[in-house]
């Protein structure tokens, strides 16, 4: 079975939900496809959407909800079905 990274582009902090209330996006374990938002980066206030990138079932998250990351960090990573 291959693993699939999923990276941040971007410096700031990761959100696994869009507010404190909501619920996360996506648990590990899910059927993700390439578009399936996972998270949120936020930089300055602005909030980018994180996406799977490749279709799986999410393994496991390596951050936690609101930890800093940088570019090029795994946040991630994909199983193949």
């Amino acid at each position: 079975m291959a693993e699939h990274s999923v990276i941040t582009p971007l410096p700031g902090t990761f959100y696994r939900k869009a507010t404190p209330e909501s619920a996360n996006y996506v648990e590990v374990g899910a059927h993700v496809t390439a578009d399936t938002v996972i998270g949120l980066i936020e930089v300055m206030k602005q909030f980018s959407e994180l996406t799977a990138g490749t279709t799986g079932r999410l393994g496991a998250f390596l951050v936690e909800d609101g930890d800093p990351v940088e570019p090029g960090q795994v946040i991630a990573t994909l199983d193949d079905e």
